[in-house]
């Protein structure tokens, strides 16, 4: 059975579409094949994430940013948006695809000491998981 394409789209890349990306694949590779990419790629992974996802056991370290322009050819079942700006940008992909919309608030964008940033962090890595696991019980196989 061919597996359903799934796109996660923020805009930096650098974290909620990276996470997403990883946990997706951490509990159904088996069933989707999945990528994620940035309207304004950043540099890197940021070190939080790749941190607070090796906290539940997902490693992310390998990952890198894209920009969505290398996708742009490509059909997806899925593609989901997981900012604001994403989805204000995001492109028409060919074929069918369905569009999902997960706000979910910048990581980046807190402020205080490196505890006070990583909570925020695994605050957003929660929310992920949460909407993974809705995700999984619409569309994957039980």
């Amino acid at each position: 059975m061919q597996k359903l394409k799934v796109l996660f789209l923020c805009t930096g890349n650098s974290c909620r579409s990276q996470m997403s990306e990883g946990m997706l694949r951490f509990f159904a590779s088996d069933q989707f094949e999945i990528f994620s990419a940035g309207i304004e790629p950043a540099p890197r992974v940021n070190p939080l994430a790749v941190r607070v996802m090796k906290e539940l056991g997902i490693d992310i370290s390998d990952q890198y940013p894209k920009h969505v322009r290398e996708f742009l050819n490509q059909s997806f079942d899925f593609v989901i948006t997981t900012c604001s700006n994403a989805k204000k940008a995001c492109p028409v992909f060919p074929g069918k695809t369905t569009n999902i919309y997960w706000d979910l608030k910048d990581p980046t964008e807190a402020r205080g000491t490196k505890a006070e940033r990583l909570m925020v962090f695994r605050e957003t890595r929660n929310l992920i998981y949460l909407n993974i696991m809705a995700f999984l019980k619409k569309y994957g196989k039980s």
